[in-house]
Protein backbone atom coordinates (compact mmCIF):
# COMPACT_ATOMS: atom_id res chain seq x y z
CA UNK A 1 0.00 0.00 0.00
CA UNK A 2 1.46 3.14 -1.28
CA UNK A 3 1.62 6.59 0.91
CA UNK A 4 -0.99 8.04 -1.93
CA UNK A 5 -3.69 5.28 -1.41
CA UNK A 6 -6.38 6.05 1.44
CA UNK A 7 -6.74 3.92 4.72
CA UNK A 8 -9.77 1.18 4.08
CA UNK A 9 -10.95 2.17 7.49
CA UNK A 10 -10.75 5.83 7.22
CA UNK A 11 -12.43 5.50 3.95
CA UNK A 12 -15.76 4.18 5.43
CA UNK A 13 -16.13 6.48 7.92
CA UNK A 14 -17.79 9.60 6.80
CA UNK A 15 -16.03 13.15 8.36
CA UNK A 16 -18.33 14.57 11.50
CA UNK A 17 -20.70 17.27 10.07
CA UNK A 18 -19.59 20.70 11.10
CA UNK A 19 -21.44 22.16 13.76
CA UNK A 20 -24.24 25.33 12.91
CA UNK A 21 -26.58 27.56 14.34
CA UNK A 22 -29.31 25.41 12.63
CA UNK A 23 -28.55 21.79 13.64
CA UNK A 24 -29.65 20.17 17.16
CA UNK A 25 -25.72 20.52 18.71
CA UNK A 26 -26.42 24.48 18.63
CA UNK A 27 -29.19 25.09 21.35
CA UNK A 28 -29.07 28.66 21.11
CA UNK A 29 -31.10 29.19 17.86
CA UNK A 30 -33.79 27.51 16.31
CA UNK A 31 -33.75 25.86 12.97
CA UNK A 32 -35.31 27.51 10.06
CA UNK A 33 -37.47 25.88 7.32
CA UNK A 34 -34.84 26.32 5.11
CA UNK A 35 -32.15 24.02 7.27
CA UNK A 36 -31.83 20.80 7.80
CA UNK A 37 -33.14 20.64 11.44
CA UNK A 38 -36.39 19.74 12.57
CA UNK A 39 -38.75 22.67 12.90
CA UNK A 40 -39.09 24.68 16.74
CA UNK A 41 -42.76 23.88 18.29
CA UNK A 42 -43.13 27.99 18.53
CA UNK A 43 -41.99 28.56 14.42
CA UNK A 44 -45.25 26.57 13.65
CA UNK A 45 -48.52 27.51 13.39
CA UNK A 46 -51.72 27.06 14.87
CA UNK A 47 -52.89 23.39 15.12
CA UNK A 48 -55.66 22.68 12.35
CA UNK A 49 -58.61 23.19 12.84
CA UNK A 50 -59.29 18.95 12.80
CA UNK A 51 -57.02 18.76 15.86
CA UNK A 52 -58.38 21.29 18.14
CA UNK A 53 -60.54 20.26 20.71
CA UNK A 54 -64.50 21.17 20.97
CA UNK A 55 -65.67 23.30 23.80
CA UNK A 56 -66.65 22.02 26.39
CA UNK A 57 -69.61 24.30 26.93
CA UNK A 58 -70.78 23.29 23.06
CA UNK A 59 -70.35 19.45 24.12
CA UNK A 60 -72.15 20.46 27.17
CA UNK A 61 -75.18 21.69 24.88
CA UNK A 62 -74.93 19.08 22.37
CA UNK A 63 -75.46 16.31 25.16
CA UNK A 64 -78.49 18.42 26.51
CA UNK A 65 -80.45 19.14 23.29
CA UNK A 66 -82.77 15.97 22.85
CA UNK A 67 -83.75 16.41 26.37
CA UNK A 68 -84.55 20.14 26.24
CA UNK A 69 -86.48 19.51 23.11
CA UNK A 70 -88.22 16.76 24.85
CA UNK A 71 -89.54 18.91 27.75
CA UNK A 72 -90.05 21.86 24.84
CA UNK A 73 -92.43 19.52 23.05
CA UNK A 74 -93.82 18.06 26.46
CA UNK A 75 -94.00 20.16 28.65
CA UNK A 76 -92.99 23.85 27.83
CA UNK A 77 -95.21 24.11 24.85
CA UNK A 78 -98.67 22.44 26.51
CA UNK A 79 -98.28 24.77 29.72
CA UNK A 80 -97.88 27.39 27.10
CA UNK A 81 -101.42 26.31 25.57
CA UNK A 82 -103.19 25.83 28.68
CA UNK A 83 -102.08 29.17 29.65
CA UNK A 84 -103.23 30.88 26.51
CA UNK A 85 -106.99 28.58 27.20
CA UNK A 86 -106.76 29.47 30.42
CA UNK A 87 -107.59 33.57 28.78
CA UNK A 88 -110.46 32.66 27.08
CA UNK A 89 -113.99 32.00 27.81
CA UNK A 90 -116.60 29.39 27.34
CA UNK A 91 -120.20 29.60 25.27
CA UNK A 92 -123.23 27.62 25.48
CA UNK A 93 -122.62 23.84 24.16
CA UNK A 94 -118.61 23.89 24.49
CA UNK A 95 -118.22 26.60 22.19
CA UNK A 96 -114.84 28.60 23.34
CA UNK A 97 -114.66 32.15 22.40
CA UNK A 98 -110.84 33.29 21.68
CA UNK A 99 -110.48 36.65 23.77
CA UNK A 100 -107.78 37.82 26.11
CA UNK A 101 -109.78 38.26 29.24
CA UNK A 102 -109.71 37.30 33.10
CA UNK A 103 -113.45 36.82 33.40
CA UNK A 104 -112.59 33.09 33.52
CA UNK A 105 -110.25 33.24 36.26
CA UNK A 106 -112.88 36.05 38.25
CA UNK A 107 -115.42 33.42 37.83
CA UNK A 108 -113.55 30.70 39.51
CA UNK A 109 -111.99 32.71 41.96
CA UNK A 110 -115.82 34.28 43.59
CA UNK A 111 -117.34 30.67 43.61
CA UNK A 112 -117.62 29.14 46.84
CA UNK A 113 -117.87 25.91 45.18
CA UNK A 114 -114.45 26.03 43.04
CA UNK A 115 -112.89 27.14 46.96
CA UNK A 116 -114.27 24.09 48.60
CA UNK A 117 -112.68 22.23 45.90
CA UNK A 118 -109.37 23.60 46.39
CA UNK A 119 -109.40 23.08 50.38
CA UNK A 120 -110.37 19.64 50.15
CA UNK A 121 -107.37 19.04 47.52
CA UNK A 122 -104.74 20.69 50.16
CA UNK A 123 -106.54 18.95 53.21
CA UNK A 124 -106.18 15.06 51.43
CA UNK A 125 -102.50 16.67 50.45
CA UNK A 126 -101.70 16.77 53.97
CA UNK A 127 -103.48 13.63 55.24
CA UNK A 128 -101.97 11.15 53.12
CA UNK A 129 -98.46 12.93 52.93
CA UNK A 130 -98.74 12.61 57.23
CA UNK A 131 -100.20 9.12 57.09
CA UNK A 132 -97.19 8.31 54.66
CA UNK A 133 -94.83 9.63 56.33
CA UNK A 134 -95.69 8.03 59.60
CA UNK A 135 -96.11 4.52 58.04
CA UNK A 136 -93.16 4.81 55.88
CA UNK A 137 -90.28 5.97 58.32
CA UNK A 138 -89.57 3.15 60.16
CA UNK A 139 -89.89 0.79 57.34
CA UNK A 140 -87.01 3.33 55.90
CA UNK A 141 -85.08 3.73 58.79
CA UNK A 142 -84.95 -0.42 59.48
CA UNK A 143 -83.81 -0.92 55.46
CA UNK A 144 -81.09 1.85 55.81
CA UNK A 145 -79.68 1.16 59.08
CA UNK A 146 -80.02 -3.37 58.69
CA UNK A 147 -77.06 -5.16 57.94
CA UNK A 148 -78.73 -8.32 56.66
CA UNK A 149 -77.95 -10.46 53.82
CA UNK A 150 -81.15 -9.90 52.71
CA UNK A 151 -81.48 -6.50 52.75
CA UNK A 152 -81.79 -6.07 49.20
CA UNK A 153 -84.82 -8.72 49.23
CA UNK A 154 -86.55 -6.64 51.72
CA UNK A 155 -85.71 -3.09 49.87
CA UNK A 156 -86.79 -5.12 46.69
CA UNK A 157 -90.72 -6.06 48.52
CA UNK A 158 -90.60 -2.63 49.98
CA UNK A 159 -91.15 -1.37 46.63
CA UNK A 160 -92.61 -4.34 44.51
CA UNK A 161 -96.23 -2.65 44.86
CA UNK A 162 -94.96 0.10 42.02
CA UNK A 163 -95.03 -3.04 39.68
CA UNK A 164 -98.86 -3.34 39.94
CA UNK A 165 -100.65 -0.62 38.11
CA UNK A 166 -102.11 1.96 40.32
CA UNK A 167 -105.89 1.33 39.35
CA UNK A 168 -105.77 -2.37 40.18
CA UNK A 169 -104.56 -1.62 43.47
CA UNK A 170 -107.39 1.07 44.05
CA UNK A 171 -110.19 -1.49 42.93
CA UNK A 172 -108.48 -3.94 45.38
CA UNK A 173 -109.15 -1.17 48.27
CA UNK A 174 -112.91 -0.95 46.95
CA UNK A 175 -113.17 -4.55 47.80
CA UNK A 176 -110.93 -3.98 51.03
CA UNK A 177 -113.15 -1.18 52.34
CA UNK A 178 -116.81 -1.52 51.19
CA UNK A 179 -119.71 -2.17 53.21
CA UNK A 180 -118.99 -5.82 52.57
CA UNK A 181 -115.53 -5.70 52.30
CA UNK A 182 -112.54 -7.59 53.89
CA UNK A 183 -112.78 -4.92 56.64
CA UNK A 184 -116.56 -4.68 57.49
CA UNK A 185 -116.97 -8.76 57.32
CA UNK A 186 -113.98 -9.41 59.51
CA UNK A 187 -115.07 -6.68 62.22
CA UNK A 188 -118.57 -8.08 62.53
CA UNK A 189 -117.57 -11.71 62.01
CA UNK A 190 -115.32 -11.13 65.60
CA UNK A 191 -118.57 -9.33 66.96
CA UNK A 192 -116.78 -5.71 67.09
CA UNK A 193 -119.38 -3.72 65.10
CA UNK A 194 -123.13 -4.06 64.59
CA UNK A 195 -123.29 -1.56 61.41
CA UNK A 196 -120.64 -1.69 58.54
CA UNK A 197 -118.50 1.02 58.95
CA UNK A 198 -118.10 3.66 56.29
CA UNK A 199 -114.59 3.52 54.74
CA UNK A 200 -115.44 3.93 51.42
CA UNK A 201 -117.23 6.40 49.01
CA UNK A 202 -115.79 9.40 51.92
CA UNK A 203 -111.99 11.18 52.26
CA UNK A 204 -111.70 8.32 55.05
CA UNK A 205 -111.06 5.90 52.45
CA UNK A 206 -109.08 8.29 49.84
CA UNK A 207 -106.82 8.69 52.27
CA UNK A 208 -106.62 5.02 53.67
CA UNK A 209 -105.94 3.86 49.95
CA UNK A 210 -103.65 6.76 48.94
CA UNK A 211 -101.28 5.87 51.93
CA UNK A 212 -100.74 2.19 50.53
CA UNK A 213 -100.17 3.87 47.21
CA UNK A 214 -97.56 6.07 47.57
CA UNK A 215 -95.58 4.27 50.34
CA UNK A 216 -93.12 2.75 47.66
CA UNK A 217 -92.30 6.25 46.90
CA UNK A 218 -91.70 7.93 49.97
CA UNK A 219 -89.65 4.56 50.92
CA UNK A 220 -87.77 5.14 48.14
CA UNK A 221 -86.72 8.85 48.77
CA UNK A 222 -86.31 8.44 52.48
CA UNK A 223 -83.59 5.44 51.89
CA UNK A 224 -81.78 7.93 49.54
CA UNK A 225 -82.08 10.92 51.76
CA UNK A 226 -80.49 8.73 54.85
CA UNK A 227 -77.36 9.59 53.35
CA UNK A 228 -76.06 11.43 56.61
CA UNK A 229 -77.37 8.95 59.15
CA UNK A 230 -73.72 7.09 60.81
CA UNK A 231 -74.32 4.65 63.49
CA UNK A 232 -70.96 5.49 64.60
CA UNK A 233 -72.63 8.58 66.31
CA UNK A 234 -75.35 6.32 67.96
CA UNK A 235 -73.17 4.05 69.12
CA UNK A 236 -70.99 6.77 70.58
CA UNK A 237 -74.09 8.70 72.14
CA UNK A 238 -75.07 5.46 73.70
CA UNK A 239 -72.06 4.53 75.28
CA UNK A 240 -72.25 8.25 76.47
CA UNK A 241 -75.11 6.99 78.48
CA UNK A 242 -77.67 9.08 76.17
CA UNK A 243 -81.02 6.93 76.05
CA UNK A 244 -82.35 5.41 73.29
CA UNK A 245 -85.15 8.47 72.98
CA UNK A 246 -82.50 11.33 73.07
CA UNK A 247 -80.30 9.55 71.02
CA UNK A 248 -83.51 8.84 68.47
CA UNK A 249 -84.53 12.86 69.07
CA UNK A 250 -81.06 14.47 68.87
CA UNK A 251 -78.98 12.35 66.31
CA UNK A 252 -81.33 9.98 64.37
CA UNK A 253 -84.35 12.30 63.55
CA UNK A 254 -82.20 15.63 62.16
CA UNK A 255 -79.90 13.37 60.74
CA UNK A 256 -83.00 12.11 58.56
CA UNK A 257 -84.86 14.97 58.47
CA UNK A 258 -83.76 16.17 54.57
CA UNK A 259 -84.78 12.56 53.15
CA UNK A 260 -88.21 12.86 55.05
CA UNK A 261 -88.22 16.41 53.58
CA UNK A 262 -88.09 15.29 49.74
CA UNK A 263 -90.23 11.60 50.39
CA UNK A 264 -92.79 14.76 51.94
CA UNK A 265 -92.70 16.62 48.82
CA UNK A 266 -93.08 13.78 46.27
CA UNK A 267 -95.93 12.26 48.14
CA UNK A 268 -97.85 15.69 48.59
CA UNK A 269 -97.48 16.56 44.94
CA UNK A 270 -98.47 13.20 44.11
CA UNK A 271 -101.66 13.23 46.20
CA UNK A 272 -102.47 16.69 44.53
CA UNK A 273 -102.22 15.47 41.03
CA UNK A 274 -104.23 12.04 41.82
CA UNK A 275 -107.16 11.38 40.08
CA UNK A 276 -108.11 7.46 39.72
CA UNK A 277 -107.93 6.91 43.69
CA UNK A 278 -110.29 9.64 44.69
CA UNK A 279 -112.39 9.16 41.93
CA UNK A 280 -112.90 5.51 42.65
CA UNK A 281 -112.82 5.33 46.15
CA UNK A 282 -114.48 8.73 46.82
CA UNK A 283 -117.17 7.41 44.58
CA UNK A 284 -117.96 10.75 43.54
CA UNK A 285 -118.33 12.51 46.51
CA UNK A 286 -114.71 13.56 47.05
CA UNK A 287 -114.01 16.90 44.80
CA UNK A 288 -110.38 17.25 44.09
CA UNK A 289 -108.88 19.62 41.30
CA UNK A 290 -107.71 16.47 39.37
CA UNK A 291 -111.41 15.07 39.11
CA UNK A 292 -112.94 18.68 38.59
CA UNK A 293 -110.15 19.65 35.96
CA UNK A 294 -112.04 16.44 33.90
CA UNK A 295 -114.94 16.66 34.79
CA UNK A 296 -115.12 20.83 33.52
CA UNK A 297 -112.86 19.59 30.30
CA UNK A 298 -114.27 16.20 29.02
CA UNK A 299 -118.25 16.30 30.28
CA UNK A 300 -118.98 19.59 30.80
CA UNK A 301 -116.51 20.82 27.93
CA UNK A 302 -115.92 23.88 29.56
CA UNK A 303 -111.92 24.29 28.59
CA UNK A 304 -111.17 27.75 29.37
CA UNK A 305 -112.34 26.24 33.55
CA UNK A 306 -110.26 23.14 33.18
CA UNK A 307 -107.22 25.37 32.16
CA UNK A 308 -107.77 27.87 34.87
CA UNK A 309 -107.70 25.22 37.55
CA UNK A 310 -104.75 23.51 36.31
CA UNK A 311 -103.16 26.66 36.07
CA UNK A 312 -104.46 27.41 40.24
CA UNK A 313 -102.86 24.01 40.68
CA UNK A 314 -99.96 24.55 39.08
CA UNK A 315 -99.37 27.08 41.56
CA UNK A 316 -100.11 25.54 44.16
CA UNK A 317 -97.15 23.47 43.56
CA UNK A 318 -95.12 26.58 42.95
CA UNK A 319 -95.62 27.27 46.77
CA UNK A 320 -95.19 23.76 48.02
CA UNK A 321 -91.82 23.40 45.95
CA UNK A 322 -90.59 27.01 47.53
CA UNK A 323 -91.73 26.06 51.56
CA UNK A 324 -89.55 22.80 50.46
CA UNK A 325 -86.54 24.61 49.10
CA UNK A 326 -86.55 27.22 52.19
CA UNK A 327 -86.92 24.17 54.53
CA UNK A 328 -83.91 22.34 52.71
CA UNK A 329 -81.89 25.73 53.33
CA UNK A 330 -82.75 25.84 56.75
CA UNK A 331 -81.32 22.48 57.26
CA UNK A 332 -78.34 22.69 55.62
CA UNK A 333 -78.06 25.69 57.51
CA UNK A 334 -78.13 24.07 60.85
CA UNK A 335 -75.44 21.28 59.51
CA UNK A 336 -73.20 23.22 57.88
CA UNK A 337 -73.43 26.87 59.07
CA UNK A 338 -74.54 29.71 57.73
CA UNK A 339 -71.72 30.66 55.50
CA UNK A 340 -71.28 27.71 53.81
CA UNK A 341 -75.15 27.27 53.49
CA UNK A 342 -75.26 30.37 51.16
CA UNK A 343 -72.34 28.97 49.54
Amino acid sequence: MTADSPDPAHARTPPDPPASAGTPESPGRAATPGSGGAPHPSATGPAPAATRRRSPGRVAFALLLPGLLALLLTYALPLVWVLRMSLNEAGDGGVIRQTLSVATFTDVLGSSHYWNVIGQTLELGVLVTLCTLVVSYPVALFLARTTSRWRSLLVALAVAPLLISSVARTFGWMAILGTQGVVNKTLDGLGLTDTPLHLANNLTGVVIASTEIYMPFAILAMISGFGRLDPALEHAAAALGAPRRTVFRRIVLPLTLPGVLTAALLVFVLSLSGYVTPRLIGGGRVFVLATEIYDEAVTALNWPVAAVLSVLLLAVFGVVISLYLWAQKALEARFTGPGEARS
